[in-house]
């Protein structure tokens, strides 16, 4: 099991650029299978979850290619149209690859996603939204299988707004025939960043980043450019450890925009703030007051992702906050390993009450999944002592080369990539 062993109590300090979004790249990706053309991606994240998206592009039949954040794919030489359980159990949001393989060959076979254990994701969203575009589905030996000789538009009226769901939805209405309307749609920077890319492609998109998106298909360019976002998670969970540790850091290539309910949590905290042409400079001193209440919602309420790092950060702050978890079930299962390092939280139910001031110290712990990963090690600059996170292969799903950039930011971290 790979670790990373942390000594607290620096004060960060330094210069950083902002990695590109994850989960924008991993959408668009899935998305260039629809061009039968090429793809020259930029700002992409060197992350395990974009090895497993290549993965699945070469397991059918795509070439692809990554290199200094960039990757070009060349889906001219797509054959296959099933994406076997080993690939999809790599990766959380595999499921984003079906509108696309579904849209370009009439046909998709696939097992349920793998991933972070968060609790269960509504697939039923993506299978409704592909019947109404026209599939037909079948279940066979624990698998799904898609037919579809050609996707006509239609109304999709999602249940709620899941983000996977929009995306597979405006991803497979974006190769069908006819206009597409998806209501109660998601509003993340992430799905604008698709439309983007889906408009250069050639598609006719209208709404997004509202709760009503129209989809047209349309003739696909034969070379798309495209430069992802930055990842407003990172840039949380940095602004997070800045908290933590106290100090001052310099975030570049940052959108101010896709923060403002992170920007207000961490301000509320006395974290300064500082935004200027895409540059960030956060600020924390020695005293933080507690949050109070917060409340994760989809965009542009505060992201659910973005949770467990300021809980962490709470952890420095004199008083009482809430936090209260309305997307996934099992998003508290960092707190058991905060209470390890000396933490005091209580968990009832779907609230998790943070008792901060008190002192951390460092311990063995293990990361339970990604952002609950990001958590520990915000809290292991703030702790006294050493601390060694276990199962660090799940914080590389979404943050690149995060021990070389805490070391950037002064702090001392150590990675070990043994695997027994």
């Amino acid at each position: 099991m790979s670790s990373l062993t942390v000594t607290g109590g620096r004060r960060l300090s330094g210069e950083i650029s902002l990695q590109g979004a994850k989960n924008s790249a991993l959408p668009i990706l899935a998305a260039s299978i629809l061009s039968a053309g090429e793809t020259v991606l930029t700002n992409v994240p060197a992350l395990t979850d974009v090895e497993a998206a290549l993965a699945i592009l070469r397991h059918l039949g795509c070439r692809a290619e990554f290199s200094d954040g960039t990757v070009w794919v060349d889906s001219s030489t797509m054959t296959g149209w099933d994406i076997p359980d080993p690939l999809m159990r790599r990766m959380r949001s595999s499921v984003v690859f079906l509108g696309a393989v579904l849209a370009r060959t009439g046909q998709a076979a696939l097992s349920l996603p793998g991933g972070c254990e968060l609790g269960p994701r509504p697939i039923d969203l993506h299978l409704d939204a592909m019947e109404r575009l026209g599939a037909v589905i079948r279940r066979s030996r624990g698998r799904l299988i898609f037919r579809a000789p050609r996707l006509q538009g239609a109304r999709i009226d999602l249940r709620l707004p899941s983000v996977g769901a929009t995306e597979n939805a405006m991803i497979a209405a974006a190769g069908a025939r006819g206009l597409t309307l998806i209501t109660n749609a998601a509003r993340e920077p992430e799905i604008r960043d698709l439309a983007r890319y889906l408009t250069a492609m050639g598609a006719r998109i209208g709404g997004a980043g509202t709760s009503t998106v129209t989809v047209e298909g349309g003739a696909f360019a034969p070379i798309v450019r495209h430069r992802v976002i930055p990842d407003r998670i990172a840039a949380a969970t940095y602004i997070a450890a800045v908290a933590s540790a106290g100090g001052r850091i310099v975030l570049r290539q940052v959108c101010e925009r896709d923060l403002t309910a992170v920007n207000d949590a961490f301000r509320q905290m006395g974290v300064c703030l500082c935004y200027r042409c895409g540059t960030l400079v956060a600020a924390a001193g020695e005293r933080l007051k507690p949050p109070l209440t917060v409340t994760t919602r989809p965009y542009p309420g505060f992201p659910t992702d973005a949770q467990p790092p300021l809980m962490a950060a709470a952890l420095r702050a004199r008083g009482t906050s809430a936090f209260v978890e309305t997307i996934f079930e099992n998003r508290f299962r960092h707190v058991p390993e905060l209470v390890k390092m000396g933490a005091d939280i209580r968990v009832d139910g779907q609230v998790a009450r943070v008792f901060g001031g008190r002192p951390l110290h460092g311990a063995a712990v293990t990361a339970p999944d990604l952002r609950g990963g990001a958590a520990l090690l915000t809290a292991a600059l703030a702790a006294e002592g050493e601390t060694t996170i276990f199962g660090t292969e799940h914080i590389m799903r979404g943050y690149e080369d995060i021990d070389r950039t805490f070391r950037a930011l002064g702090v001392n971290v150590k990675r070990d990539e043994r695997t027994g």
